[in-house]
């Protein structure tokens, strides 16, 4: 069961940020959705905080062109990254959504956590790996949802997920590995939990740290 204290249904839309410089101040706690223009990143976000269009899906990938923070309590936002790799739009389009992406990752110390969403038929791609090797190596607990697992009857899924975790074991760090599935509901309330404890823990820790200090 996720935490009474956080509530993602709760989320409402903050801002559309061009780059980390017009986000909001520094502070409180940002979970991050980061993935391919096609990953069904947007649809994710709206299944898990159970609203119809929080964030705008489009048939065509690539809508997702800013920053997109969603305040779900104080100081605690859900943070939707631009799209990467697939979307057909210009080139220099391209580069100035990559560096937004980029900024945000290296730069944001509010950043507590990533979702990384990939086709569960297309996992692992160059860029996801990159991604997710960053965030190991940055200590960043990351949470991979293959997503449009219902494209998959159940023996290729698990086999999909277990290869994925296996892979990613590798790098040795907080990694967890589930499919999920806007259209029939799998793994959204495991991924809820996940992404609730990551705003929980880091309450927790700031409290402990005000109790030393005192």
């Amino acid at each position: 069961m996720s935490s009474s204290a956080i509530n993602l249904q709760k989320a409402t839309f903050t801002i559309s940020a061009p780059d980390i410089r017009s986000l909001p101040a520094e502070g409180g706690i940002e979970v991050a959705f980061a993935g391919r223009s096609n990953a069904g990143k947007s649809s994710a976000l709206n299944t898990l905080t159970r609203q119809k269009s929080l964030a705008r899906t489009s048939k065509t990938p690539g809508r997702t062109q800013l920053i997109n923070v969603f305040e779900i309590a104080e100081n605690k936002r859900l943070v939707d990254l631009p799209g990467y790799g697939f979307a057909k739009v210009p080139l220099e389009m391209k580069k100035k959504w990559q560096k937004a992406l980029g900024e945000y990752l290296q730069k944001r110390e509010s950043l507590k956590g990533l979702v990384v969403l990939m086709d569960i038929r297309h996992p692992l791609k160059d860029l996801d790996m990159d991604l997710i090797q960053w965030a190991a190596d940055s200590g960043l607990p990351v949470l991979a949802l293959l997503t449009k697992a219902d494209k998959l009857k159940q023996g290729k899924r698990n086999s999909e997920v277990l290869q994925v975790r296996k892979t990613l074991a590798a790098l040795d760090a907080d990694i967890q590995v589930m499919a999920f599935s806007s259209l029939k509901r799998t793994g959204v309330e495991q991924a809820n939990n996940v992404i609730c404890q990551w705003f929980e823990d880091d309450i927790t820790e700031d409290e402990s740290e005000g109790e030393i200090e005192a």
